[in-house]
């Protein structure tokens, strides 16, 4: 990959801005929060987080 290529990545994530990576922050502990058994998968690509997974266990002991 060029570095050009590279930079216009940067540039894209960039140009994002800090109000998308707040939302997904948010939405990250949201998924976390009431959580007492269980699991948060985040799937990140390119740097850019594009899927939270949620998985909720209940002991019954």
């Amino acid at each position: 990959m060029s570095s050009k290529a590279i930079s216009v990545q940067d540039d894209a994530r960039a140009s994002r801005g800090t109000l998308a990576a707040d939302f997904d922050l948010e939405q990250v502990r949201q998924a976390v929060g009431g959580i007492r058994f269980g699991e948060v998968r985040v799937i990140i690509q390119d740097g850019v987080i594009v899927q939270i997974e949620r998985v909720e266990k209940q002991r019954l002991r």
